[in-house]
């Protein structure tokens, strides 16, 4: 099975991948701790890569790539995306599909190049103004706190033992991909061997340290001035007094986006991959 490319960035290997052609290429980026975005974001990116070309990046400590050289910044981040598609000979102009995390890195890239960007299709990107404003609800102090407790849970998981037998499918299967029929056999095998291979990986601690600055440093870009198209969950946060979908459909619409609701959770792409390749196509055929 074809996995990608490895290319040097910033002192590491960083894994592209790769199929369909294109003048316009649709650059699948990962949320925080998805164990392997390859195989991750299969269901929507090979019903898409019959009309356009993909790319998969994947971030240091995640999928095929090697650990991170570098602080896991907004702009170490977009850098070494930016780096890793030209080192693998994908040129611009490109089409961000964010999940979670990575919407902050699509919306400072887009922001910050604008020349590279044509248009960004959100698979419940993570909206700047969400972790900005979740602050005033939950302080860093606690917030950072829980993330380091839940790195040390991680790191027991990922040893096997009892702990993994008790979390295996609550964890493993968090998207639902290996009870469905999107990955073959061998995949699934794969899948599960790179979940426990990444899961604890030190870059997924990084990022979420990071989140609260490098969203406000993405926010301090401006909205989104592309053209955008947006699926939003109804994934339930920290916060009582703001929710993850109104904060995602105030942002949609401020920057003239199409707005697309699922009930589907955060990992919509495992469930309703023919419905959001469709609207992705009809949406990138309109622009």
């Amino acid at each position: 099975m074809n996995t990608g490319e490895k290319v040097e960035v910033n002192g590491t290997k960083l894994n592209v991948y790769s199929e369909g052609s294109g003048d316009v290429t649709i650059v699948f980026m990962a949320g925080n701790g998805v164990t392997c975005p390859v195989l991750e974001y299969k269901p929507v990116y090979r019903r898409m890569s019959v009309k356009y070309r993909i790319a998969v990046i994947e971030k240091a400590g995640y999928g095929f790539s090697g650990s991170a050289e570098t602080p896991r910044t907004i702009e170490n981040l977009v850098f070494e995306d930016r780096e890793a598609l030209r080192k693998a000979g994908i040129e611009p102009p490109y089409v961000l599909a964010a999940h979670s995390y990575s919407g902050f890195e699509a919306v400072y890239w887009a922001n910050t190049y604008p020349d590279e960007i044509k248009a960004v299709l959100s698979m419940d990107m993570g909206i700047p103004t969400m972790a900005v404003l979740q602050v005033k609800e939950v302080s860093e102090e606690k917030r950072c706190g829980m993330v380091k407790k839940q790195q040390k849970l991680l790191q027991k998981v990922a040893k096997g033992g009892f702990l993994t037998k008790l979390f295996r499918n609550k964890l493993e299967n968090v998207s639902g991909l290996l009870d469905g029929s999107e990955l073959s056999g061998e995949e699934k095998k794969m899948y599960r061997e790179m979940f426990y291979k990444n899961i604890a990986n030190p870059e997924f601690t990084d990022e979420a340290l990071n989140m609260t600055e490098n969203a406000q440093k993405a926010a301090n870009t401006g909205i989104l001035k592309c053209p955008c198209c947006f699926y939003i969950s109804d994934m339930k946060t920290m916060t009582k007094k703001v929710s993850w979908r109104q904060v995602g459909i105030d942002y949609a619409e401020k920057c003239g986006g199409e707005v697309h609701l699922s009930d589907k959770g955060h990992m919509m792409y495992a469930f309703i991959p023919d419905e959001m390749s469709e609207t992705f196509t009809k949406f990138l055929n309109s622009i």
